[in-house]
């Protein structure tokens, strides 16, 4: 297997719902764990657990071509952007004449 340098900068969702779960949850621990024991390892793993959980985005796993996601995570993540790219706009409200 090799790593794939090019493919690694596509910046792709390759991380499922449920593996961004457990990489949130296991991240927060180490990071509040690191706080009590003065452990400089175990706050930058905590940190990129953490950043790759919510981001959904993995360069380990984009280099090496592996992909966490199901389809139904992909159709969520594409049904979704639309949606927060869109710009919010409000329904003119009826004027009333004053008399």
């Amino acid at each position: 297997m090799s790593f794939d340098y090019k493919r690694m900068m596509k910046f792709e969702h390759n991380v499922g719902e449920k593996e961004k779960k457990y990489r949130l949850y296991a991240g927060a621990a180490l990071l509040a764990i690191s706080i009590f024991t003065a452990q400089i390892v175990l706050l930058l793993v905590g940190l990129v657990l953490v950043a790759t959980g919510y981001s959904g985005w993995c360069p380990a796993y984009s280099g090496l071509g592996k992909n966490s996601c199901t389809v139904a995570d992909a159709v969520a993540a594409v049904v979704e952007a639309p949606k927060a790219a869109a710009p919010k706009t409000e329904t003119p409200k009826a004027s009333k004449k004053s008399k």
